[in-house]
């Protein structure tokens, strides 16, 4: 499998590491997931992590019981700045969905469908658990 070095967010305290590239065969996402998942977050990141999960809740629960919401909408409620550094909690905000899937709490879809967070390709979206 082909990698590349890929900068991540500085605010989770990570560097450029070797990654599978997304556009590559046989690069699943999970893959990808996984390999941050097992590295030991910062305090700063950490705290994002949290408050990406409480701000997919609070959105939720902001909304009619039928609504959904986009995981840009998590990041744009936690970072603090006025421009798109938001993009950088993306998929820290998409690894928060999926351990509230894990706790029973929401489901993430795509096209209006429960789908795996391991098996998510583009975009998704989060609803309460139905």
């Amino acid at each position: 499998m082909r990698t590349h070095r890929r900068s991540v967010s500085a605010e989770m305290g990570y560097g450029a590491v070797p990654v599978p590239c997304g556009d590559c065969p046989g690069a699943p996402r999970a893959t990808f997931l996984s390999e941050w998942d097992n590295h030991r977050m910062t305090e700063t990141g950490q705290q994002n992590e949290q408050r990406l999960e409480h701000a997919i809740l609070e959105l939720l629960n902001g909304r009619a019981p039928t609504a959904t919401i986009c995981p840009s909408d998590a990041a744009r409620a936690v970072y603090d700045g006025d421009d798109d550094g938001w993009r950088a909690l993306m998929e820290p905000a998409r690894r928060a969905a999926g351990r509230l899937v894990a706790a029973g709490e929401v489901e993430i879809t795509q096209g209006g469908r429960p789908i795996d967070p391991d098996e998510a390709h583009g975009p998704v979206r989060i609803r309460r658990l139905r």
